[in-house]
């Protein structure tokens, strides 16, 4: 089924985001991953790229696994940084054979090196462009609540508007702890005319060091608050992980309970975690449902 159309029939849609493998994360714990968060019953499940592009292959193969094992609907990411027409053709083709639908285009990180790799593709626009240009996929995209750190907020809402111009089907959102920035942002896209689902991003803090590498990636704000519960148990790895959880549920019934039509948790593979998180917001989810 193709994304767009969940959020027509169900609300709220309820999502995962997950991480592909990597040297410290073999194929054989990504799918044990996999099995248990489809426990859960995720309406869909994102699997991401590397830096640059750098598990492509693996993702699709991923994405075609959730599909055809679990029957949850897949959503694979696919960057066109560095990449050539070719490439991205070859990509949406592979797709296309394993009957996957949704695609969430993304321009992608610069690698970690810093090195500059000559592609086909500037903004993820032209990458959406090429992708409905020819294949019937279903196309999200990101945008970002608190401004793109590369642009300014103007120029972020007309990178954003293209999007939507070139044909983005849904959007969902870069990390955000301050739910605030979410209203304002929806408040510019209402204005703007931008009517297709936002979908916000929300991801479970439950180590120090996780805030540190989230804030350089995205310069996400912390809000006062939620720095006040960082301070306090920054040495108590247990009561950090248990206020991280409580600050993400927090934050999921606010915007739940305010109108979102689904959540997209970025699970950073931890089962426990989201398992928990799914346990709290379950009463919440269900009245939703039942009163839609």
């Amino acid at each position: 089924m193709k994304i767009k159309n969940l959020y027509k029939i169900k609300k709220p849609v309820i999502s995962f985001e997950i991480f592909p493998p990597n040297e410290k994360y073999p194929i054989e714990s990504v799918y044990e991953t996999i099995d248990e968060l489809a426990k859960l019953k995720p309406d869909f499940i994102s699997v991401t790229y590397g830096a640059g592009g750098t598990t492509r292959g693996r993702t699709v193969e991923i994405t075609s696994r959730i599909k055809k094992v679990h029957g949850i609907e897949p959503l694979s990411h696919l960057t066109c940084f560095g990449a050539k027409t070719n490439e991205i053709e070859n990509i949406l083709n592979e797709l296309k054979e394993k009957n996957i639908e949704n695609i969430l285009a993304l321009r992608g990180d610069f690698p970690k090196d810093g090195d500059e790799i000559q592609g086909d593709f500037k903004y993820a626009s032209k990458l959406i462009e090429k992708i409905k240009k020819e294949n019937e996929f279903c196309v999200g995209a990101a945008f970002y609540p608190e401004g793109h750190q590369e642009t300014n907020d103007l120029l972020d809402l007309f990178y954003l508007k293209e999007k939507v111009k070139e044909g983005a089907d849904f959007l969902i959102s870069q990390i955000f702890f301050d739910n605030n920035y979410f209203y304002d942002f929806k408040s510019k896209c209402d204005k703007l005319g931008i009517n297709i689902p936002l979908i916000p991003g929300i991801i479970p803090v439950t180590n120090a060091k996780q805030i540190k590498k989230i804030t350089e990636l995205c310069g996400s704000t912390i809000p006062l608050k939620f720095q006040k519960i960082l301070t306090r148990y920054e040495d108590n790895p247990k009561a950090l992980k248990e206020a991280g959880i409580a600050y993400a549920v927090e934050q999921i019934i606010d915007l739940l309970s305010s109108g979102a039509p689904g959540i997209h948790i970025y699970t950073m593979n931890k089962v426990d975690i989201v398992a928990e998180i799914m346990r709290r917001i379950k009463y919440v989810k269900e009245h939703l449902q039942e009163a839609n």
